[in-house]
């Protein structure tokens, strides 16, 4: 389709969604995929159309069956609505190329007895990156979903994270409000991108070694490997961050810790507050580095 002058402009997300009926969602998941191209070449999704961009849609997307896995969860709390699962570093949230079984998703399509998937995500209210441990929320059915996935957009549910950065930070906190999208030079990768989505951590210095930090950081918002990005952004990565660092990393991953969460139960008013230990190699990194 080429696009009239009436419509320049408009956010390409907000443009494809009135001439194809499809939500800004769905449109939004297209771009991020390289579905969407703009004379010939993919775009970001805060992309303003221009007069006689000749623009292409692959709506085809490639179902995958998603079959249920008798593997093992870490549930630390569940009730009739909802788990809070300690997810191991290693495992895959949702099933991705490369990633169709193995995942949470199988796990759960099996402990909740759900027979077969198609590119559904059962209860997954917020994602860990696969080599992120800790704590995270699943909801057991659509409405507590619904609730759940709006008390987080509404900064509701606080969530607490551990993390060992690379260097010393001096100072005892801070604030980095940076917003955060794709990297335009490596699609596989997040940045710091001007115009992106609004993306801000908060962070609190808990130990300090010879040439790490240990660091509890609380999100405000939830963008794709933020705290990564975030600590990348100001000079420290986090240690054995695989894709973030310029150092080698090993198997395990980034030293990125799901350490605690809390909310009100949406359905009952309950206070649910729960907080975790990190795996024993995190516990292991940090012995290395107090002996340094």
């Amino acid at each position: 389709m080429v696009v009239e002058s009436k419509d320049v402009g408009l956010r390409i997300d907000k443009y494809l969604s009135g001439k194809l009926e499809l939500s800004r969602s769905k449109v939004q998941r297209l771009v991020d995929k390289d579905l969407v191209l703009v004379n010939g070449k993919p775009v970001n999704n805060n992309y303003k159309v221009r007069e006689n961009d000749d623009i292409s849609v692959n709506i085809v997307e490639e179902k995958k069956e998603i079959k249920p896995q008798d593997i093992k969860l870490d549930i630390v709390y569940e009730d009739d609505y909802l788990m809070i699962i300690n997810k191991e570093s290693g495992m895959v949230v949702h099933p991705a190329a490369g990633h169709f079984s193995d995942t949470l998703v199988n796990a759960l399509a099996f402990y909740l007895h759900i027979d077969d998937l198609y590119n559904i995500r059962p209860g997954i209210v917020h994602r860990l990156d696969k080599d992120t441990s800790g704590l995270m929320v699943v909801a057991k059915d659509d409405s507590t979903l619904e609730l759940l996935s709006k008390m987080i957009k509404e900064k509701k549910v606080k969530r607490h994270y551990l993390a060992l950065v690379q260097g010393r930070i001096m100072h005892s906190s801070g604030k980095i409000d940076a917003p955060i999208g794709r990297d335009p030079h490596n699609r596989q990768r997040q940045a710091i991108v001007d115009g992106a989505k609004s993306s801000v951590t908060n962070f609190k210095v808990l130990k300090r070694f010879k040439n790490a930090t240990l660091v509890e950081c609380e999100l405000e918002t939830g963008r794709t490997h933020q705290i990564r990005v975030h600590m990348k952004y100001i000079g420290h990565p986090i240690v054995n961050d695989p894709v973030y660092s310029n150092k080698k990393a090993s198997d395990f991953g980034q030293m990125l810790h799901s350490k605690s969460i809390e909310f009100i139960h949406p359905i009952t008013g309950k206070h649910i507050y729960f907080e975790i230990d990190p795996p024993r190699e995190f516990l292991d990194m940090i012995k290395n580095y107090e002996e340094e």
